[in-house]
């Protein structure tokens, strides 16, 4: 699993130079597409090649149309985070529309919603809750959605630039949520309580692989 650092990235730090240049860009640039972003997720993937590794991803998501939403992954949600890589979320009627080898590609979320792997990290200062109810909202609007993940980054195995060609990945493990729970200070046992409501056995295809 990853760690909440990045301080072992190889180069030097950013000069003063590249500092005031980024400020200046931040200031007159508009960065449409990163903010139209609008939730940030937690969770586990694990490599479909080798489903005994398994990796820690924080999604930031934007809404493209009420089918498909994208999210660009990262391994902490510091402002040095590495890229992991990205997911695409589509509705099970744009699924339906996918040929069978293409189906194979995508997994289901249903069991990262109930199980309580899956999290919206509150923002601080917000109500428990308040916060409670919102994500168990934005969860029932997960749960039926399909996900389409590659990592380019294999930092659990220590790679010090991404190397090699993307990797497919599934849902998580489980076992890994401790660790993580303690750092957002979460419950993965109360959020699946939560959620033991939510349903999707009437928009559930089939015909899909989740490498389990």
């Amino acid at each position: 699993m990853t760690s909440e650092t990045t301080d072992n990235l190889p180069g030097d730090p950013l000069t003063t130079k590249s500092q005031v240049l980024e400020t200046g860009a931040k200031a007159i640039q508009d960065f449409a597409p990163v903010k139209n972003i609008c939730a940030h997720l937690n969770a586990f993937h694990v490599y479909a090649s080798d489903k005994t590794r398994c990796v820690e991803a924080n999604h930031y998501c934007s809404h493209i149309t009420e089918d498909i939403r994208q999210c660009l992954l990262y391994d902490t949600p510091q402002p040095n985070a590495r890229l992991l890589g990205i997911e695409y979320m589509i509705t099970p009627r744009l699924f339906r529309t996918l040929p069978a080898s293409e189906r194979k590609l995508w997994h289901t979320h249903e069991y990262e919603v109930k199980s309580g792997m899956l999290i919206m990290p509150s923002p601080r200062g917000m109500p428990d809750v308040a916060w409670e109810v919102a994500e168990t909202a934005e969860m029932r609007d997960i749960a039926p959605l399909y996900g389409k993940t590659y990592h380019f980054w294999q930092v659990d195995r220590g790679d010090v630039v991404p190397m090699g060609a993307p990797e497919l990945m599934g849902r998580g493990l489980a076992g890994l949520v401790g660790e993580r729970d303690r750092r957002f200070g979460v419950d993965w046992r109360g959020k699946r309580e939560k959620r033991g409501g939510i349903d999707v056995e009437g928009e559930r295809v089939e015909d899909h692989h989740d490498h389990d």
